[in-house]
């Protein structure tokens, strides 16, 4: 894709985040896209193109009224919305369509009116047939064998991963939207109830109903719209395995290292030109992991990095400023609400916003490390 060629021209949350019990997943989805929609002074009849992940593109484009020339279910887990946004950005400049609608709603809070989460399956399933059998129970207990692995690597302990809910609950402070807002220390996060080792509750994420959309479009009549353009600067994509217990190496994501690889390869840009930085965090090691496979940390040196505050507010690299996964919210797939944020940020709108921002970098995992995506930004035409 050529640089600049595609740009964000809408961009906006559903109207409520937490607890939204009174809407089911398709309603999610509808208030995040009529939001969007109002964002970009457009109407359904404007759209058509259509990508989606845990609903069904045919079914958020009937219930909207669209008749799409281009759809995408690419279903991945939580960074399946940053290969929409490839995905979308290929389209367009291929002429495949024009306007494209990405959306995202989730009940995972509330769970109401269906919608399917990432990483289940049955007993034929892979990992119903090799994981389940040893007592995994979900994403707290898988993610804990690479975790430890990695924490006995590099010499790290529970600490480590405290500070990273330290901070970004600094960053969710600054956040109105924010659903945990209240200060923390590490102390706090280490005598928070044990959920699985090493994993104390405050190194979770979030439980919450809610859902975002993006429009996209050529960069050609990105300036037609009511906001500042968005442009995409640089994409990447990768997958690993399904099943966490067989990942090449404990300590870093393969499939992190070439998404970003390819990412800033088609960006054109280096480590030193980026802003600002959201690093899905579903636990609080994944952005050790990020900081690591992106090319920012060398490998075992993120937690000093974050620990010196490098990535909180004043900080060299502002990372999670909406609070993350672990205190702004998280409905179960994470990826939208990041690159949600990257764009506030290139608007120059979000409530913490960082001064004179420039290139945004937006990063997400999909599974235990089964997959990844990775969207540049850039507010300069």
């Amino acid at each position: 894709m050529k640089q600049r060629s595609v740009a964000v021209v809408g961009a906006a949350e559903t109207t409520r985040l937490g607890k939204i019990p009174d809407m089911s997943v398709i309603g999610l989805h509808a208030d995040a896209a009529l939001n969007t929609l109002a964002d970009a002074g457009l109407t359904a009849k404007d759209i058509d193109g259509v990508a989606t992940a845990g609903e069904s593109p045919v079914a958020v484009a009937h219930y909207l009224g669209i008749t799409p020339k281009w759809v995408d279910g690419t279903s991945v887990g939580g960074c399946s919305f940053m290969l929409h946004v490839r995905h979308a950005a290929a389209a367009i400049t291929e002429g495949l369509c024009s306007t494209v609608l990405i959306t995202h709603g989730e009940s995972g809070r509330s769970r109401v009116g269906g919608g399917g989460r990432f990483g289940g399956g049955g007993a034929a399933s892979l990992s119903g047939q090799f994981e389940a059998p040893y007592g995994p129970a979900g994403p707290p207990t898988m993610f804990t064998i690479p975790v430890l692995r990695y924490l006995k690597t590099y010499g790290l302990t529970e600490e480590d991963l405290a500070w990273v809910s330290v901070i970004q609950r600094e960053w969710a402070a600054k956040n109105p939207r924010a659903s945990f807002r209240d200060p923390i220390t590490v102390q706090d996060v280490l005598n928070s109830p044990m959920i699985a080792w090493p994993f104390r509750m405050l190194m979770c994420c979030l439980v919450t109903d809610g859902g975002g959309a993006l429009i996209l479009t050529s960069a050609d009549r990105a300036k037609d719209f009511p906001h500042k353009p968005v442009y995409i600067l640089g994409t990447g994509e990768s997958t690993e395995t399904p099943l966490v217990s067989q990942m090449e190496d404990f300590t870093t994501s393969r499939a992190f290292r070439v998404s970003g690889r390819k990412a800033f390869d088609e960006a054109g840009i280096a480590h030193a030109d980026v802003d600002h930085l959201m690093i899905y965090d579903a636990f609080a090691h994944l952005p050790l992991y990020g900081l690591e496979d992106l090319g920012f940390c060398k490998p075992g040196e993120a937690a000093a990095f974050i620990r010196e505050r490098n990535t909180a507010p004043g900080g060299k690299l502002p990372l999670n400023t909406n609070g993350g996964g672990l205190s702004y919210m998280h409905s179960g797939m994470y990826g939208m609400y990041a690159l949600q944020e990257s764009v506030r940020q290139m608007r120059g709108v979000a409530p913490a916003q960082v001064p004179g921002a420039k290139v945004a970098v937006s990063h997400g995992v999909g599974g235990m490390f089964a997959a990844s995506g990775t969207i540049i930004f850039t507010n300069e035409a």
